[in-house]
């Protein structure tokens, strides 16, 4: 169905021609109203318009839509290209200046506001895509009334207002007068009235209801984090107005075990220390149905925080799918203490024990004990930056006492 049915009436051809129909039919048309053989300019100019329109898919789509009130700004009859460009472009030769130009790009109706929706997405569903449903309750033109509100004829421009749906009254200030807008009382800021006789029953004259829509999402391997999928024209109807867009934005959830940055994967392993020590194997799962064996060769000791790196093992890039790297960040598991029997086999196998170094001077030297520290002691440690970090003085204990400042000697 198109609202109007001008232009295709004036090339002589049905609203579902298609495009070399239309350029068939405007060859014709054009050749025979052509000024130079005595034919009228201004049916010239009226068929070369609607050709213009036509043979453009955006503008074509508007006036089927909206017919010419959409494409007001220059898209309409007489706008646009030269009719002299346009038909030399066909049949070749020059312009000969009969014709006036002028116009720009037709502006259109507005269009509706977008609707924007985040959907929080695991890490393993962009890692192996998903698609997922959207339900949408959203407003929708009459099908009943095909968006007029009523009867063919029903709805007229209010008079109050001359369509504006608003009015400037004056208001009397002392010696001044003060101009100002108000919502036009008449049709309620609406710049059209309708009769209620003729109204239609479905939508209550309002030229719209409501409708439930299901989008299915499609979202595919490698998609990050605030990336977009978009519905052209999904979003709310209303009359005169394109409908905006719906807007699907993707919220990545946080993930227990893996980082991502791109396309790489960042994730910790603890290693218990013989297989640091003696080799052995390591197993990580991953984010689908599949686990990684990784071989810790025998002879290399892994060192706490040693990086390794399984190339691509990370995420699959977005549309090509080309896979990252995943990145190990390795930690040893130490035993919390060690029976005495086993002291003889590892100062065997393990390096020998490195001699006290000796003091610059002679002084005396003092035996002390090391003790375990508490929660808080450990937390304000690490957060000075250990041992480096701390000074005396920063002790926050209860008691609010500070110990001597101490400086350190520059060498």
């Amino acid at each position: 169905m198109v609202k109007e049915t001008k232009f295709y009436d004036l090339l002589g051809v049905t609203p579902g021609a298609s495009d070399a129909e239309l350029k068939k039919a405007y060859r014709k048309k054009a050749l025979q109203a052509h000024p130079d053989k005595g034919g009228d300019p201004e049916v010239f100019k009226s068929i070369t318009a609607a050709y213009e329109v036509l043979s453009d898919a955006d503008k074509r789509d508007l006036y089927d839509r909206f017919g010419e009130a959409g494409l007001e700004g220059g898209g309409g009859m007489g706008g646009g290209m030269d009719p002299q460009d346009l038909f030399s472009q066909l049949f070749g030769g020059g312009g000969g200046g009969f014709f006036g130009g002028g116009g720009g790009r037709p502006r259109g109706p507005r269009k509706g506001k977008d609707l924007v929706h985040r959907v929080k997405v695991s890490l393993e569903e962009l890692y192996a895509g998903k698609v997922t449903k959207l339900a949408l309750q959203k407003h929708v033109l009459c099908k009943k009334c095909d968006g007029r509100g009523g009867k063919e004829g029903a709805v007229k421009t209010c008079n109050g207002c001359n369509g504006q749906g608003i009015k400037v009254v004056l208001r009397q200030l002392g010696p001044m007068v003060q101009q100002m807008q108000q919502t036009c009382p008449d049709c309620q800021g609406a710049g059209e009235q309708i009769n209620q006789k003729d109204k239609c029953k479905e939508c209550n004259g309002k030229k719209i209801t409501q409708e439930r829509k299901v989008l299915e999402v499609r979202i595919d391997k490698g998609m990050e984090d605030g990336q977009q999928i978009t519905f052209k024209e999904e979003a709310d109807q209303a009359p005169n107005t394109i409908p905006g867009d719906v807007v699907i934005v993707i919220d990545e959830k946080p993930h227990p075990r893996f980082k991502r940055r791109k396309n790489d994967l960042f994730i910790d392993v603890e290693v218990d220390l013989l297989t640091a020590l003696a080799g052995g194997k390591i197993l990580i799962e991953h984010l689908d149905d599949h686990a990684l064996s990784v071989e810790i060769p025998a002879g290399e000791v892994i060192k706490p925080g040693s990086i390794k790196v399984l190339r691509g093992q990370g995420m699959p890039s977005y549309r090509h799918h080309e896979m990252g790297d995943l990145y190990v960040n390795l930690t040893v598991a130490f035993p919390d203490s060690l029976p005495e029997s086993s002291f003889a086999l590892l100062e065997q196998a393990l390096p020998a024990r490195r001699a006290l170094p000796k003091t610059k001077k002679e002084v005396d030297v003092e035996d002390v004990i090391m003790d375990e520290v508490d929660e808080r002691e450990a937390r304000s440690a690490k957060t000075n930056g250990g041992a480096h970090g701390m000074h005396a003085g920063d002790d926050d204990d209860e008691d609010g006492g500070a110990g001597p400042q101490v400086q350190c000697a520059q060498s």
